[in-house]
């Protein structure tokens, strides 16, 4: 068990029955009465949430996160496969789980998969991907006095805003936390 003043970001507790990670915390002291502001977000669903916990009389179980280094095998359409390249145990995750993350997984990606006991909460990607672009318009002379951008379908379907530059075909790096383009590769 963990008490209010004890959270620290990043860690996972249990909270109304759901497992719930802290993202910020804020120790305050409002008219004699002590609190902590607390964000936090449900890892089963990624809602985020904003509440105040009374001082010391608020007990929380600590929840342990195991994390998993998986490789992406396939896509049956309904659910991602991933494998454990230690002992080739393979796992399915359903396709809705992963609205979010499909964009930018490609086949024999490393990633990590987090568990919490026997149940598969999420896929942590990491923060950039390189990804061909499948279909873009060709660029316009004289458009390069501004930061114009263009729209450019990826090889995943993921819609994203490239520099005229970009031509089909090219590769580029993309943020998997916004979506955005970074970079050429």
């Amino acid at each position: 068990m963990i008490n209010t003043n004890d959270l620290k970001n990043g860690v996972v507790i249990e909270y109304d029955g759901n497992l719930m990670k802290i993202l910020e915390f804020q120790h305050v002291l409002q008219n004699k009465v002590a609190y902590v502001r607390v964000k936090m977000k449900n890892v089963r669903t990624g809602s985020i949430m904003e509440t105040a916990l009374k001082g010391s009389d608020s007990k929380f179980k600590l929840c342990y996160i195991d994390r998993k280094k998986m490789q992406y095998i396939y896509s049956t359409g309904d659910a991602f496969a991933f494998m454990d390249n230690e002992t080739y145990e393979q796992i399915e995750i359903p396709a809705e789980r992963l609205e979010w993350e499909k964009n930018f997984l490609q086949e024999g990606m490393e990633v990590n998969v987090e568990f919490y006991g026997e149940e598969i909460l999420t896929v942590e990607l990491p923060d950039k991907v390189t990804l061909k672009v499948a279909q873009c318009d060709p660029a316009v002379k004289g458009d390069t006095k501004t930061n114009a951008t263009k729209d450019a379908f990826l090889e995943s379907g993921f819609l994203v805003k490239v520099p005229m530059f970009i031509n089909q075909d090219e590769s580029i790096i993309v943020s998997t936390i916004d979506g955005s383009y970074v970079s050429r590769a």
